[in-house]
């Protein structure tokens, strides 16, 4: 019965010293119908998409597109964090838009929960100067398509004889 109370004893301070939360923030980007998810943590500067390096992404001529935050506010800023993106739903083109307002989102969150307001508002007055859409959604979503016309505002010709 000792041994069994001993080993439950240090079972529970494992599991209190592991229930420490990480430092992580979880933040969304959206484009249309794409939806990137980021997860923001501390860490030593790695950034992944779906698993596989961010340095990967194709299109190559969308790939500055995911670099803009990155570019604008240094390498040393993104050093001690690590982001993993899921994003999914979209053309690939809206998806590279979903992406980089999540890692936007992301480091801005980060920086105002584990580090400080000032710096939260550097970054976010760089970024919003810069293009207002990595930290704003934009709201233009696809039109329904009506009856009598091929699409949501052409009509069909109109035929008198």
């Amino acid at each position: 019965y000792q041994a069994s109370l001993v080993a439950c004893n240090s079972w529970c301070s494992m599991s209190t010293a592991a229930a420490t939360p990480p430092q992580a923030v979880q933040c969304f980007g959206r484009k249309k119908t794409a939806v990137a998810v980021a997860y923001c943590k501390k860490g030593k500067g790695i950034l992944k998409l779906n698993g596989s390096p961010i340095e990967l992404i194709q299109p190559e001529l969308l790939r500055y597109k995911v670099f803009e935050p990155i570019l604008l506010l240094g390498q040393d800023r993104f050093a001690q964090v690590d982001i993993r993106i899921r994003c999914k739903g979209g053309g690939y083109t809206s998806q590279i838009y979903a992406i980089r307002q999540a890692i936007a989102k992301s480091l801005v969150a980060y920086y105002q929960k584990y580090v400080d307001e000032a710096s939260k508002k550097e970054i976010r007055d760089i970024l919003v100067s810069f293009d207002r859409t990595l930290l704003v959604a934009d709201p233009r979503r696809c039109e329904p398509k009506k009856f009598g016309g091929r699409g949501a505002r052409a009509r069909f010709q109109k035929s008198y004889r």
